[in-house]
């Protein structure tokens, strides 16, 4: 990071560097989210439908009805089941075999669970439920005798759980819902919630298993139609949670406040349910949502659709009846539900059958019947990589980072008679405050000196707003040169908001030219955002941390575009990278603003408390 205008805390170091392509396309005032990119990684073939997929560490695991596998030219038996490196894409040499579909998987202390409609694995009798080495590949002793047709499997809580269309277990009834106990493979006999028809799907956490379906009773209570929530180790129903999907629900994905749920229906809907089943938003498309998936701050929605309608207005068969967005087979949606501009487009009828991602690995697979996705060839299989882990980094720049040569710098210590903040660069970009509802600059007492703190977080237009600008001038302009800046922030958990601007010069709305630069905090998680734009498009391209900063206590932030990357830097620790391209030049007219992008409703206020803002450019 440059030297700190103020504190020069900072001493030689080396960044190491990998660029990766994470792009976001945005609107200039919505929030960065983290997304994937829209380029698959190279990846296994194969020559049937794929049903199933999940992660385990590095590697992931496939179930369907294949026979072999294409690994780089190389074809492989390998039936219904299948397994490669996550990273690279290389098969592992993981091959028991199923006699007959698989349809659903889990990973859990690892062991693969395996559910379908196989009667046998490896040559021995598995009914439909099935326990695998994830490494060696043996079979564990879960050993059941199924009737009907598991169509979920999840683990969690010391527990499998199966959902399905199912009667019976080893000749216990059962009404579409059994569990079975993780450690030695036994029916658990006091875990029999029951539907009224088919489950579809489940989610796993530790006070809930949600579970979603055609059903209209669960435990044959009336309310529960469709998706309901039970509990993980009774199986008693959950009568705080209480949705009401409009059409079958076939799959979930459970996060700290909810569920999210793919449904069919009339078109296809992605949904987000709070804890108590109280619809948050809707995303309709013109077919069926088939799939979901939670990385981050972004969902990922899978189905046959091939549009995302704009508004939740459909008609007959499906077709957006107000507008849309092409998306064939896979769509993005941020936190608050809005259409990110994440478009792989895949082919095919069926479309995506499954996703899964890895927080791990930052990183989407999606399956299903698919043989092209972002115009080259991947078949059944997909997967999209993020940001890769610190420890995968390898050297694209480094050295020592020269100290001084700041273009602004500002550390609110000094004032001059106006009130304005003056530049510790000596380049003379004085900060000025602008104000609306009262939202005045207030002084922080900050190791020696002061911070800035700003308004607190309030709803409605009557709130304060307060940003702080520096005229437009051609010295903060980086164009294409190396660019550097940064600041010092304090922020709670109690001052997130959807998106909060630190620094920004430029815009990226539709209409605007010259480019962007920015730092900014990203949604109620906290996590900071570097985003640059070039002066002649409106894509944004992001590096996002994968840590938050809402904690209540200092840290130093930086975002560094060198060249074809843009790294973000938390504590001087490099927590991600995106590819940029080489040409993006930003050269803009506006002013560089602090605090927020201007003072209007909607400003992306800041609501924390800065101190040593500077920018370096060359």
């Amino acid at each position: 990071m440059a030297q700190n205008p103020r504190k020069g805390k900072n001493a030689l170091r080396r960044v190491m560097i990998t660029a990766l392509s994470t792009v976001l396309v945005a609107a200039g005032g919505t929030a960065f989210a983290e997304i994937v990119s829209t380029q698959p990684a190279s990846t296994p073939s194969f020559n049937g439908p794929v049903y199933a997929v999940a992660y385990g560490g590095d590697t992931v695991y496939v179930g369907g009805d294949f026979t072999t596998a294409s690994d780089g030219g190389r074809i492989a038996a390998r039936n219904r089941l299948a397994a490669f490196d996550a990273r690279t894409g290389a098969l592992r040499d993981w091959q028991p075999a199923a006699d007959a579909n698989v349809r659903a998987l889990a990973v859990d202390g690892g062991v693969v669970y395996a559910a379908g409609d196989f009667d046998t694995i490896n040559g021995e009798s598995r009914d439909a439920v099935a326990g695998i080495d994830g490494a060696s590949g043996a079979l564990t002793p879960l050993r059941h005798t199924v009737l009907g047709q598991p169509n979920a499997i999840a683990a969690g809580n010391g527990r499998v759980y199966l959902g399905g269309r199912i009667t019976g277990v080893d000749g216990a009834p059962r009404a579409n819902l059994a569990a079975f106990d993780a450690a030695t493979g036994a029916l658990d006999p006091n875990w029999k919630p029951t539907t009224d028809d088919t489950v579809n799907a489940l989610a796993v956490t530790p006070e809930r298993v949600y579970v979603g379906g055609g059903f209209h009773r669960t435990n044959d209570v009336r309310s529960t139609l469709r998706l309901s929530a039970v509990d993980p180790a009774t199986g008693a129903l959950d009568r705080g949670f209480a949705p009401k999907p409009v059409s079958q629900v076939f799959a979930l994905a459970a996060h700290a406040d909810g569920v999210y749920a793919a449904l069919g229906g009339r078109g296809g809907r992605a949904v987000s349910y709070t804890r108590e089943g109280q619809t948050r938003w809707t995303r309709v498309f013109d077919g069926d949502a088939q799939a979901i998936a939670l990385l981050d701050d972004t969902i990922y929605v899978g189905g046959h659709f091939d549009k995302a309608c704009t508004t939740t207005n459909n008609g007959v068969r499906g077709v957006c009846t107000d507008g849309s967005e092409a998306r064939g087979k896979l769509a993005a949606v941020d936190r608050e539900g809005n259409l990110l501009g994440w478009a792989p487009q895949a082919n095919g009828v069926a479309g995506t059958r499954q996703l899964a991602a890895s927080p791990r690995l930052g990183a989407v697979s999606a399956v299903g019947d698919f043989t092209v996705v972002g115009g080259v060839i991947r078949k059944r299989y997909v997967e999209f990589h993020g940001v890769s882990p610190r420890l995968e980094a390898t050297p694209a720049v480094s050295g020592p980072v020269p100290a001084g040569g700041n273009v602004a710098a500002y550390n609110f210590d000094t004032t001059i008679a106006d009130g304005t903040f003056d530049d510790g660069s000596g380049h003379g970009h004085l900060l000025r405050a602008v104000t609306r509802n009262g939202g005045a600059p207030r002084l922080v007492p900050h190791d020696a000196g002061h911070a800035l703190g700003f308004p607190a977080k309030c709803a409605g237009d009557a709130c304060p707003r307060l940003i702080l600008q520096a005229a437009d001038t051609q010295e903060l302009n980086p164009q294409t040169r190396p660019l550097r800046y940064g600041a010092s922030v304090l922020l709670s958990p109690a001052e997130t908001g959807r998106g909060e601007n630190i620094l920004q010069k430029g815009h990226a709305n539709v209409g605007s030219t010259g480019g962007q630069y920015k730092l900014q905090v990203d949604g109620l998680s906290g996590k900071p955002s570097c985003g640059l734009s070039d002066k002649n498009g409106t894509v944004v391209h992001v590096a996002r941390s994968r840590i938050s900063v809402a904690d209540g206590k200092w840290h130093t932030l930086e975002c560094r575009r060198t060249g074809p990357t843009l790294a973000i830097l938390v504590d001087d620790r490099l927590e991600s990278v995106t590819a940029v391209p080489a040409t993006l030049s930003v050269d803009t007219n506006q002013p560089f603003t602090v605090g927020g992008k201007g003072v209007g409703q909607n400003n992306d206020q800041f609501h924390g408390t800065l101190d040593d803002v500077w920018v370096k450019v060359g």
